[in-house]
């Protein structure tokens, strides 16, 4: 058990002093480390140093030095997700907002702001909400939408495939959750370069962000209000008749946590796995000689660099201890993904191979966990398979120390993936693939390849006429058969899992 520490709220208030057995380092009130700021520019190593001083819960200070724990420890972070009776995602019982500490400008309120949705409910009402989300999931048509996946990448490889470089962040892995989503929720006419940027913008928290999200609403307000009227097979339609009866508000709101939080992890799982294959050449021959394949690219990736490094937050429900330390009522925790994936508990050896392991925690887990895993899965492995299959030749177009990150508490988003590669033509993505793959049946007493023209025979003398006699009916004579042709080969089981997978 590591010294406890004082609660980050309530009487033992931190700022007094630092925590018993925590080095003072100057770095905030009590001597608590900042996760904002010039000290955090690095917060990987940050976390480290936090595990190495405090164990897997660390005392930490938000912006404006608002008190707030992080849980490290992998073990830690599943027992907070998994325990709905001691921790829950309601912000309306944090200790430092009840107090007025968080103003309402707070630079993370939109991250800690309640709302009536499945996220931050508990009990029945989450039960009801989560059902409905849940319930709409199921229905999406998981085959088709690979098609589409398939037919968006190529759409976009369009666009740059003639140049023979791209930035494949900004014209790629930007792009192609926007498009997918889109087609998913019923709106694929709203899919564009201005809701890709409104999004971005809006999870980037510029002086624009307001009006960008005003925008991504209206659009998704447009969409709800057509499908009331005009129900589809689509998710919306599939939420709003889901059994919980959800109101137009609930419907709005459950479809803007559904895109933003699919957009923002599969656009930086993409981006994660593409930049995996062009930095690191083992990893790209694994791919290439088939030791490898995407979906165990896209796990591993999971695992180094998970899509959102924390997730704002859980909030104790009751006096309780986690990871040695003394949790109060009222205490806020941050759910730390990208520290919980390299516990050197569960992972002595951060270059061993993890594909094939799903424990990591990037989607979260618990009654919260992420109910669209399986469409940001889905998404990464046919876009990255369709674009390398594309473009077998791309490659990295700057030094990799060039690389450059905007990185914040929540994420850690590449900001460009320059690459090179031999200009190719465009492909025509009008065509569904595989219609015409299956040859027109025919009779079942015709089973015989069209017959060849006969050849020519020579000219035989004509006998000289004679009278010609009264014709005589002759019996039907049986049909000749014709010796059978070779069948055609079909294709082997490997090309056909393939073609399956890749959405054919």
């Amino acid at each position: 058990m590591t010294p406890e520490s004082h609660s980050l709220t309530g009487t033992d208030d931190p700022r007094s002093g630092p925590p018993p057995g925590c080095p003072a380092h100057g770095s905030g009130p009590g001597g608590l480390r900042r996760l904002y700021g010039p000290e955090a520019e690095d917060l990987e190593e940050l976390y480290e140093e936090l595990r190495d001083e405090h164990g897997p819960v660390a005392p930490v200070l938000l912006h404006d030095d608002v008190p707030m724990w992080v849980v490290l420890g992998h073990a830690e972070n599943m027992h907070m997700v998994r325990s709905p009776s001691q921790f829950c995602r309601d912000s309306r019982i944090w200790t430092p907002l009840l107090e007025g500490m968080v103003k309402p400008d707070h630079p993370l309120m939109p991250h800690i702001a309640w709302e009536p949705i499945c996220s931050y409910a508990e009990g029945d009402e989450h039960l009801r909400l989560r059902g409905a989300v849940t319930g709409a999931m199921s229905t999406i048509d998981h085959r088709g939408i690979r098609r589409y996946i398939n037919r968006s990448t190529q759409r976009l490889v369009n666009q740059f495939c003639e140049q023979g470089r791209a930035d494949l962040v900004g014209q790629f892995a930007e792009h192609l959750p926007m498009a997918v989503m889109c087609e998913i929720l019923g709106m694929p006419e709203e899919y564009n370069d201005r809701m890709v940027q409104a999004t971005r913008d809006m999870l980037r928290g510029s002086e624009t962000a307001i009006a960008s999200h005003g925008y991504v609403m209206g659009a998704l307000q447009r969409l709800t209000e057509r499908r009331r009227a005009e129900p589809g097979d689509d998710f919306t339609s599939q939420l709003m008749a889901h059994p919980a009866r959800l109101t137009d508000d609930e419907v709005t709101k459950h479809l803007w946590l559904v895109l933003m939080a699919a957009y923002e992890a599969t656009a930086n799982l993409i981006a994660n796995v593409l930049r995996m294959v062009l930095t690191d050449p083992r990893f790209r021959a694994q791919l290439k000689g088939g030791q490898m394949t995407v979906p165990e690219a896209v796990e591993q990736s999971l695992w180094d660099e998970p899509p959102f490094s924390t997730v704002f937050a859980y909030y104790a429900k009751q006096d309780t201890e986690l990871g040695g330390k003394r949790i109060r009522k009222g205490d806020g925790l941050l759910f730390g993904i990208a520290p919980g994936n390299v516990d050197p508990r569960v992972r002595p050896d951060l270059s061993a191979n993890m594909q094939g392991n799903r424990s990591h925690l990037a989607f979260g887990g618990g009654p919260h966990e992420c109910p669209g895993q399986d469409i940001a899965r889905g998404i990464a492995d046919v876009g990255v398979d369709a674009l390398l299959a594309r473009l077998p030749d791309v490659r990295l177009d700057c030094a990799e120390e060039d690389l450059s990150w905007r990185q914040s508490i929540a994420s850690r988003h590449l900001v460009a993936l320059p690459v090179r590669f031999e200009p190719k033509p465009t492909q025509d993505v009008t065509v569904k693939p595989g219609l015409n793959m299956v040859p027109t049946q025919r009779p079942s007493w015709h089973v015989t390849s069209a017959p060849r023209t006969p050849a020519p025979q020579p000219a035989q003398p004509q006998p000289h006429p004679v009278p010609a006699a009264a014709p005589q009916a002759q019996p039907p004579q049986p049909a000749q058969a014709t010796r059978p042709s070779q069948p055609e080969r079909r294709p082997s089981a490997l090309r056909r899992l393939v073609r399956w997978w890749r959405g054919y």
